[in-house]
């Protein structure tokens, strides 16, 4: 009987140490992101989508027509740029754009939401907070660097077509 106790009670504590464990590993891996500092004298833009409605719309981001990065359902990207005004804007059905001063030395934060539309979501960028990204960041990943860059290069090639044509 004593035995049997006693493996209960060993079975018992190994359940209870590995649900402690599984425990702290979903914690290690539900931490916040943490954004770097940009580099001296440059400003930085987040842009995030947190994961909602529209799980196949991205955010594709530009400024002057020239797509800068984008963001998928549940991802963020970090922008480099110079300090001074900025209009970023993003389509699908519709356009949505956000104007920003980027400062020096400091990061400033986009949530891109997607609304419902007639034929397709319409995107809808706003400004946000670095509480507010920290508080989604452990649910977000950053957007594959090399995806993104394949994705620019050929909006790159399209509007360079286009405007052969024109």
């Amino acid at each position: 009987m004593k035995l049997h106790l006693l493996t209960a009670l060993g079975l018992i504590l190994s359940l209870a140490s590995a649900s402690a464990n599984a425990e702290e590993s979903k914690k290690a891996e539900a931490a916040p992101v943490v954004i770097a500092p940009p580099p001296s004298g440059m400003a930085q833009v987040v842009f995030y989508r947190p994961s909602a409605m529209g799980m196949a719309i991205s955010c594709n981001i530009r400024e002057n027509g020239k797509m800068l990065g984008t963001t998928n359902n549940g991802r963020y990207f970090v922008l480099t740029t110079t300090p001074g005004p900025h209009k970023f804007t993003t389509k699908s059905e519709a356009t949505d754009e956000i104007n920003i001063e980027a400062e020096a030395d400091e990061t400033s934060y986009i949530k891109c939401k997607i609304a419902m539309g007639i034929m397709a979501g319409r995107p809808n960028l706003s400004p946000s907070t670095k509480e507010d990204f920290d508080s989604r960041s452990a649910k977000l990943k950053l957007s594959d660097p090399e995806k993104m860059a394949q994705t620019i290069a050929e909006d790159d090639a399209k509007r360079a077509a286009a405007a052969q044509h024109n």
